[in-house]
C-alpha cells in the first residue's frame, strides 16, 4: 500500500499577483486599466490568500503570465517582510537623513526637470552678468587709453 506524501504549500494568490506585478514595474492603476476594473479592486484581490480560478485567469491574461504561476508562486515570509519596508522616500517606513531636516524639505518632493531648468536659467543669468562686467572693463580701458593719447 502507498502513502502519498502531500507537502503543503505556502500560497497566497494576492501576493503572488503583488510580486508579479512589481516585477513587471505594472502599478495597481495600470493593471486596473488593462482589466477595465478599479484600482480598489485590484488592490482588495492582492489581499486575498484565495482568487477564483476566472479571477486568476484574467490576472494571468492581464500579466501575461501561466495562471499556474499565481496559484503555485509560493510565499517566502523573508521576502514578503522586504518586500513590505522599503527605504524609498515617501513610503511609510522612510529613514529621513539629517539633511532633509536641516533643510525643511521633509515631505517635498522635486521635479527634476524643473531644477535643470531652474539651474540653466541661473547660468544663464551668471554668463549675462560676467559679459555685462567684460564690456565694463572694456569700456574702462579704452577711456584710460583715451587719456593717455
Amino acid at each position: 500500500m502507498e502513502t502519498k506524501e502531500r507537502t503543503l504549500k505556502n500560497t497566497h494568490h494576492g501576493h503572488a499577483i503583488k510580486r508579479i506585478r512589481h516585477t513587471l514595474g505594472i502599478k495597481q492603476e495600470v493593471l486596473a486599466d488593462m482589466m477595465g476594473t478599479t484600482q480598489a479592486r485590484i488592490s482588495n484581490s492582492e489581499q486575498k490568500k484565495e482568487l477564483e480560478d476566472e479571477v486568476i485567469d484574467k490576472f494571468a491574461k492581464a500579466l501575461n503570465v501561466a495562471p499556474e504561476l499565481i496559484k503555485e508562486l509560493e510565499e517566502d515570509p523573508v521576502t514578503f517582510i522586504i518586500e513590505n519596508n522599503t527605504f524609498e522616500k515617501g513610503s511609510v517606513g522612510n529613514i529621513t537623513s539629517y539633511s532633509d531636516i536641516r533643510n525643511e524639505n521633509f515631505g517635498n518632493t522635486y521635479n527634476p526637470i524643473e531644477q535643470i531648468l531652474e539651474l540653466n536659467k541661473e547660468k544663464t543669468l551668471l554668463y549675462e552678468r560676467m559679459l555685462e562686467l567684460e564690456r565694463e572693463k572694456i569700456a574702462l580701458l579704452e577711456q584710460l587709453l583715451k587719456d593717455r593719447k
